[in-house]
């Protein structure tokens, strides 16, 4: 049984076999072949937090491959009234084939596939965003078609649960991964040191951004956060927009994860122009996903 808790814990041989199912399930998904890889399977979604993407896109998936996904808000769970996650965790092993779980904790990840019986995927916690990560490294793929020689310049929020999961799954694919960010809201010490390389850090924007393949942002003020005045006026100068793009390389990439609170980290005129592959980012998260439960549930 293996869990996808942070990105160590997929090896550099195992991601290339996620990304290579997930351009074969998603040339499928498009020539309208059936791929019900994970039938009779089903996944149960915890959700602490609201989610757009996270819950499309793996119900979604788990109906395409066959099985089935059910929506478990975690108020409307025995944990609103007081069940501990160990023991949500060992009944839910006792009835589906995995556990998806999108939590404001990271600890509340670790304890369930510390009591889980089947495999755990971490949907996002306040530390980790494994399959954004995932998703967001095969659509430079896609695009670049290779990933050598490839540097990625993240603008923004230093300290969030994107920074980590893409500085970790970077390390491991050998991607120049560099960082603009406010001194304030810097990649903890603890982040860094899971990774085996240091990593280019500077609270110039400017720098970093220079001869980048891909230009990458988020939201600055995530949920559950309460210092959004503070945060937006420390990150004014890490906008992504038109004058920095322009010092990237011509045919640079614009990410975002989304949601974007536009004109505040990037500009319409980015995020709608030709260099934002934003919405194909997106999409992607609904092939990668299956990729992976594939891969964790069959």
């Amino acid at each position: 049984m293996q869990h996808l808790i942070n990105d160590k814990d997929f090896s550099k041989e195992e991601i290339w076999q996620i990304f290579k199912l997930a351009k074969e399930l998603k040339d499928k998904q498009k020539k309208g072949e059936p791929h019900e890889l994970l039938k009779g399977k089903s996944l149960a979604m915890i959700f602490q937090k609201p989610s757009t993407r996270t819950r499309v896109s793996f119900e979604v998936a788990m109906t395409q491959l066959g099985g089935h996904a059910l929506n478990l808000a975690a108020q409307e769970l025995q944990l609103g009234r007081g069940e501990t996650i160990s023991d949500t965790a060992r009944v839910l092993s006792r009835y589906v084939d995995g556990i998806m779980a999108r939590v404001f904790s990271h600890q509340n990840i670790i304890d369930l596939a510390k009591n889980s019986g089947i495999p755990v995927i971490n949907g996002l916690s306040d530390k980790f965003h494994p399959c954004q990560a995932l998703t967001d490294i095969f659509t430079v793929w896609e695009k670049r078609q290779n990933l050598e020689n490839l540097t990625i310049a993240f603008v923004g929020d230093g300290d969030n649960n994107v920074t980590n999961s893409l500085l970790l799954l970077c390390d491991t694919l050998g991607i120049n991964f560099k960082v603009a960010c406010p001194e304030k809201y810097i990649i903890k010490k603890e982040i860094l040191d899971l990774a085996e390389k240091e990593i280019e850090i500077s609270n110039d924007p400017k720098t970093i951004v220079k001869n980048a393949d891909v230009i990458y942002t988020d939201t600055w003020v995530s949920m559950g956060r309460d210092d959004t005045e503070e945060r937006i006026e420390a990150l004014t100068p890490y906008q992504v927009n038109k004058e920095l793009v322009s010092l990237a390389k011509k045919e640079v990439l614009v990410m975002h994860c989304l949601p974007a609170h536009r004109s505040q980290e990037i500009t319409d005129e980015v995020m709608d122009g030709p260099n934002s592959v934003i919405f194909d980012q997106a999409e992607n998260r609904l092939h990668v996903q299956k990729a992976i439960l594939v891969k964790l549930l069959k």
